[in-house]
This record gives C-alpha cells, structure tokens and sequence, in this order.
C-alpha cells in the first residue's frame, strides 16, 4: 500500500513536468505547486482510466493512465493559472 502510495507521488513528479513542458508559453507556478498538480493529474489520470475499464493485462508500465494524468495535470495548471490570475505578461 505504502509503495503504490510512494509510487504514484514520484509518477506525479514526472507528471507535473511534463505537463508544464506540453503547455504553450512560461507557467509562472512555482515547483511545489508543479508537483502537486501533478501528483492529483496521476491520481485522477488512473483513477478515471480504471474506472472506464481499462485494464494492463501485460504488465509493465501502463502508458494509457500516465498519458492521462499528464492531460489532467495540463488542465489543472491551466485552471489554476487561470484562477490565480499568474501569467507570462507584463501588467502595466
């Protein structure tokens, strides 16, 4: 439980950067706020590809839930740049 709890943390990590590299133009978020975004992006990408009866029957890396929590993590830094008001433009 413990591992798969520590697992998906480090998938979050690698979630949330990838997310922001994806996104067009500078995200002025800073790195914890990256992480965690990322983090709830790989909780909701696996939790939602589960619940649509996804399954690994193969084993290994499942690519499908790691695809979507980078989306998810996307919309989320989206949203939250959006409700924080931080953008890459000059405000005169």
């Amino acid at each position: 439980m413990i591992g798969t709890i520590i697992g998906a943390i480090v998938v979050g990590l690698i979630v949330g950067a990838l997310a922001r590299l994806v996104m067009p133009g500078k995200q002025n978020i800073g790195i914890i706020m990256t992480i965690l975004l990322g983090v709830v992006g790989s909780f909701l990408g696996s939790w939602i590809t589960y619940q649509v009866g996804y399954a690994n029957a193969n084993g290994g890396f499942a690519i499908i839930p790691f695809l979507v929590g980078v989306v998810i993590a996307v919309v989320l830094i989206a949203v939250y740049m959006a409700i924080t008001g931080r953008s890459s433009r000059v405000r005169h």
